[in-house]
């Protein structure tokens, strides 16, 4: 199996995993962003200590990939993050909006923004745990 490939098994068992892991039990949550574990985190930090294993930690692959996964996890978790916060400020505040007086048409407005987007610290380091431990597997089996 390619290192992309065991990258998308790692991504898609975080993804699975999400069922078992939110509350209420959805097994929509296999397609949906934000949750335990960061499939995020979990796809490039497989991918990362693949080529880590393969070409070594002092190659100029590793250290591209690292770069690019450390920008990915970081966004995963803070700016996706701040977004989700956002979303949650601005539905409280449209649901609680007198909308008869701003809009000729009322409940023009909706509060539907997604807030679940980003990821705790926690939910990060889950998913990089997972996808360390899933590359280090398939490399040693």
């Amino acid at each position: 199996m390619s290192i992309l490939n065991i990258s998308l098994f790692s991504l898609f068992m975080a993804q699975f995993m999400k069922i078992f892991t939110e509350r209420p039990f959805d097994f929509r949550r296999i397609v949906g962003s934000g949750g335990m574990p960061s499939s995020h985190a979990s796809f490039v930090s497989t991918l990362s200590t693949m080529v880590a294993l393969k070409y070594g930690f002092d190659s100029d692959l590793f250290a591209i990939v690292t770069v690019f996964s450390l920008i990915i996890i970081y966004d995963a978790s803070g700016v996706r993050r701040s977004v989700g916060k956002q979303a949650n400020v601005l539905n409280h505040l449209i649901k609680n909006l007198d909308i008869e007086h701003i809009n000729k048409k009322p409940n023009k407005i909706k509060a539907d923004l997604k807030e679940l987007v980003g990821h705790t610290p926690f939910e990060v380091l889950a998913g990089a745990g997972l996808g360390i431990i899933i590359a280090l597997t398939y490399y040693y089996l």
